[in-house]
């Protein structure tokens, strides 16, 4: 049952992790509910300061609503505020979200774009909701309690053999570091030789869900923030599927590189990648 707290004079849901995902669901359909009001045209910019101050106008949009509703379900959580950020966070709470996951993506009307709220705690998360407002699906996961869509259960691909799957990666961020981008485009070729189909496009998430949902069979991607790999990685964990490094170690925040696959493909996909 859930509890309540006192809060300079407010009563503030004190709930089981069950219960707070259930309300985390309804937050980010809410915002996502914003974003959608702002797509639709092709936003144009001329320059850098341009893209980025049209970013920052749709995840400011977005925060509006998912930041105050997010911070009275749990108070004592702390707050990522740079979605590109990675990197083990300090022990507690955190609230790690992406308002417009896929914002470039927005910004050019094309449809793959989510918003995404993700509760860590002591570096694991614990419970993830993704909302996307064009499908009109939302995705959640609890650790150790599975991941769902729309209320239903979602499990990863029965596929066996990488030669038979499609595969997936994403580019972490704009100006990446050049070893990691000629590193992806190795392991792109790689990928290409041993899979069946190559998907390549951001953002991860979208992917994660895909391989979460049994779409597709496995994810990869070379550096990253929190905000576009965690909530992926608890939905594919809670879907059956395995979350390593490209080596096939166990992954952390810390890792430099990221897979999440289906058990029948991992170590096949592990093998090409550590070519």
């Amino acid at each position: 049952m859930s509890e309540t707290l006192q809060n300079n004079g407010v009563t503030t849901p004190f709930a089981s992790d069950a219960d707070l995902l259930a309300q985390t669901a309804l937050v980010v359909r809410a915002a996502g509910a914003a974003a959608l009001e702002r797509f639709g045209n092709v936003v144009r910019y001329q320059t850098r300061d341009e893209l980025m101050s049209a970013l920052a106008a749709n995840d400011d949009a977005v925060l509006d609503i998912l930041r105050p509703r997010l911070e009275a379900l749990r108070p004592d959580a702390r707050w990522v505020s740079e979605e590109l950020d990675g990197g083990a966070l300090p022990a507690g709470e955190w609230w790690v979200v992406d308002p417009v996951e896929g914002n470039v993506n927005h910004l050019h009307a094309l449809p793959d774009w989510a918003v995404t709220a993700t509760l860590v705690r002591d570096n694991q998360p614990v419970l993830t909701a993704v909302h996307v407002p064009l499908t009109g699906e939302t995705y959640t996961a609890l650790a150790g309690g599975g991941a769902h869509r729309n209320g239903l259960p979602l499990h990863v691909s029965g596929t066996t053999d990488l030669g038979l799957s499609i595969v997936a990666t994403s580019q972490a961020r704009p100006d990446e570091d050049e070893k990691v981008v000629r590193r992806v485009g190795s392991s792109i070729t790689e990928m290409l030789v041993d899979a069946l189909v190559v998907r390549i496009s951001v953002p991860a998430t979208l992917h994660l869900l895909n391989v979460a949902a049994g779409r597709i069979d496995a994810f990869w991607q070379f550096a990253g923030g929190r905000a576009d790999l965690l909530p992926g990685a608890l939905l594919v964990a809670e879907a059956g599927g395995r979350i390593t490094d490209t080596e096939g170690h166990p992954w952390t925040l810390a890792s430099d590189g990221f897979l999440a696959a289906a058990p029948g493909v991992h170590a096949a996909a592990v093998a090409t990648l550590s070519r």
